[in-house]
């Protein structure tokens, strides 16, 4: 029976009849001929997309080092327009590989993206915090706010700078941990890293100390020590002696070191006063209430 003339199978031979002949109308050859292309296209388009990959990342690498070494850039802000080139041309790679593939899928890519207009322009509102993001985060990268190895204090977060992009910021405090701070919510930045850090130190003692015995103490400290280490740009001008509170006075000394070593110098030297003047026979109060 012919059932190309619309007339319904209506026992179960029949119905295994009708089955048979559409399997049998089936161009499997074509379909088959079909999908061996398709693959071989998709390979092809994954084949060039790795060269591109390779070649790109070997011109940007090579790109980046004669840059440093004529211009002497510094390192940090070398390696966040490192960071930041690479992302962006891997963005740009998988965009088209995606475009590509789903081309010779078949897939309207361009009533997708035009549909995706639309979809856009209602989801609008939703995407205000990622362009802040966006906008907040090209704006830190352009005015060179902060850099890849930077000692930063971001949304009251101490730590070392990790990564900047567009999205987001990687910040990761002395403890270990790894803090992605979102762009739009970066208001204040603290760079330690731009400048000779500030290091003061405050030595408690009795009321009743001699002072003049204490200051030359120190300052004999500061002879010895402050030309051993490279880390300091500004010595010690003068020991002061401060109220503390509490019937107290303090020995104040103020000192610059190198963005970054301020806490292993202020460590340093306040061990070195310390034990300068406990062998010096001078008695320093145990707690903060000790008058």
């Amino acid at each position: 029976m012919n059932y190309s003339t619309g007339e319904t199978p209506t026992t179960p031979e029949e119905q295994l009849g009708f089955f048979i002949e559409f399997w049998n109308s089936i161009n499997w050859r074509a379909i088959g001929s079909s999908i061996i292309v398709l693959l071989m296209q998709i390979i092809l388009a994954l084949i060039i997309f790795f060269i591109f990959k390779k070649v790109g990342h070997y011109i940007i690498e090579m790109v980046f080092k004669r840059y440093m070494r004529e211009k002497k850039t510094v390192p940090n802000r070398l390696n966040t327009l490192y960071k930041l080139s690479k992302n962006s041309y891997h963005a740009i790679l998988y965009f088209f590989l995606v475009y590509t593939i789903l081309e010779l899928m078949g897939v309207p890519v361009g009533t997708l993206v035009a549909s995706a207009g639309v979809v856009g322009l209602a989801l609008s509102l939703g995407a205000q915090g990622f362009v802040s993001d966006i906008v907040n985060g090209f704006m830190i990268l352009l005015e060179k706010q902060i850099d890849v190895g930077d000692v930063v204090e971001l949304s009251g977060i101490l730590g070392t700078v990790e990564d900047v992009n567009l999205k987001t910021t990687k910040v990761k405090d002395f403890d270990g941990t790894i803090h992605f701070i979102p762009n739009r919510s970066i208001i204040v930045i603290s760079n330690r890293s731009r400048g000779d850090m500030r290091v003061m130190l405050h030595i408690r003692l009795f009321p009743q100390t001699d002072l003049h015995l204490v200051r030359s103490i120190l300052e004999g400290v500061n002879k010895e020590w402050i030309p051993k280490r490279d880390e300091i740009t500004i010595e010690a001008k003068e020991i002061a002696f401060v109220p503390i509170g509490s019937g107290q006075i303090a020995a104040q000394v103020i000192m610059y070191t190198k963005a970054g070593t301020e806490f292993a110098m202020r460590n340093l030297f306040y061990e070195k006063y310390v034990d300068a003047l406990r062998e010096a026979g001078v008695d320093l109060p145990k707690v903060t209430l000790d008058i």
